[in-house]
């Protein structure tokens, strides 16, 4: 049985994040703060970029941490920070090298192996990814190295092995912050998702909205899971709750194709366009980041395969993973004349 620790309630700890992003941004443009608090920073904005939705945070942290290499170009951490951010941007193979260069520097084995682990997994080398995970949690069975363990096995559909990896770290957790929380039930409502297993999906990501209501990848899969199990007026007000607040394109896009499936074409058209646009945008500026995300808009509502098509090859170019493989054999499948393929379910909503 699992016993929920007391949290900071979810609100709470995205005010407080905000206010100390605020604070140690006004620092660094007055010149004072160290290396280890701008590092800090990166993490900090890339986690509320990722609880918010917001792919303007990703951009900031990707812009304090080139900054970094360029102040300290003999330091490991400067190298350690660029390396998540270029993953998060899907540029494995250089946040690959920026490990390297930080071993060179010094870099602590574990440090590494946990980047190293990291980044396996994002293109799908999961065996690679398990030894390593497997390694850290065996020799120091922390939170974070068993949390790792959840978000792997989830990812690979080993139910039984990510749920107990779950309710271990529970038993782990000392925090109070509600976030790392409310992660790991994102990442098991994915899995679920994936099984096909909407009542368990739509309880992961209740749960995880518990702990943080503002979480925009969670609302977004929840109400993925509404609409699938034909709730499509509640699944339509959870995504016209994130279209306003998030700059990321594939609310819009889910938005659009749920309303034109509820034959709602005129309101479909709106959002379709907006989606268009941003992903136009976001493809021109980053195509390895957003090249998934956009295959899955013109595969459905964007309706446009032979672009779907484009991006899903770039994509699985980029990640080997069986997501990535699916969505290239949807594309593939949906290009040819007179094919019409189901709309792609999106999995994961969250970058990597």
């Amino acid at each position: 049985m699992i016993v929920e620790r007391p949290l900071t309630d979810g609100s709470i700890a995205l005010r407080n994040l905000s206010a100390q992003i605020d604070a140690l941004e006004q620092e660094v443009r007055l010149g004072r703060t160290t290396l280890s608090t701008r590092a800090g920073l990166v993490e900090l904005i890339a986690l509320r970029g990722l609880i918010v939705g917001r792919i303007a945070d990703y951009f900031r942290a990707e812009e304090i941490a080139e900054q970094l290499v360029r102040d300290a170009p003999a330091d490991p951490r400067a190298f350690v920070t660029r390396a998540r951010t270029r993953a998060t941007f899907h540029k494995f193979n250089d946040a690959l090298a920026d490990v390297d260069r930080a071993v060179r520097l010094s870099l602590d084995v574990e440090t590494a192996n946990s980047e190293r682990a990291a980044i396996f997994q994002a293109v799908g080398r999961y065996d690679e990814a398990l030894v390593l995970r497997e390694e850290a949690a065996g020799r120091r069975a922390s939170f974070e190295n068993v949390a790792a363990l959840v978000g792997l096995h989830a990812e690979r559909s080993e139910v039984e092995a990510a749920e107990r990896r779950y309710a271990q770290t529970h038993s782990l957790y000392r925090g109070v912050s509600p976030f790392p929380l409310a992660l790991l039930d994102f990442q098991l409502g994915l899995m679920w998702m994936n099984e096909g297993l909407l009542e368990d999906a739509r309880n992961s990501f209740d749960a995880a909205l518990r702990r943080v209501l503002a979480y925009a990848p969670a609302r977004g899969h929840l109400a993925e899971v509404e609409a699938q199990l034909g709730e499509i007026d509640s699944a339509v007000s959870r995504l016209y709750s994130l279209v306003g607040p998030s700059d990321d394109p594939d609310y819009a896009a889910q938005l659009a194709r749920i309303l034109a499936e509820a034959g709602r074409d005129g309101e479909s058209r709106h959002w379709r366009r907006l989606a268009a646009a941003r992903f136009d945008e976001l493809v021109a500026n980053r195509p390895e980041a957003f090249a998934d995300h956009a295959a899955e808009f013109w595969l459905a509502a964007g309706a446009d395969p032979d672009k779907a098509l484009r991006f899903a090859k770039m994509n699985a170019q980029v990640r080997n993973t069986p997501r990535a493989r699916a969505l290239l054999a949807q594309a593939v499948a949906a290009s040819r004349p007179g094919r019409r393929v189901a709309a792609p379910v999106l999995t994961n909503g969250v970058r990597p």
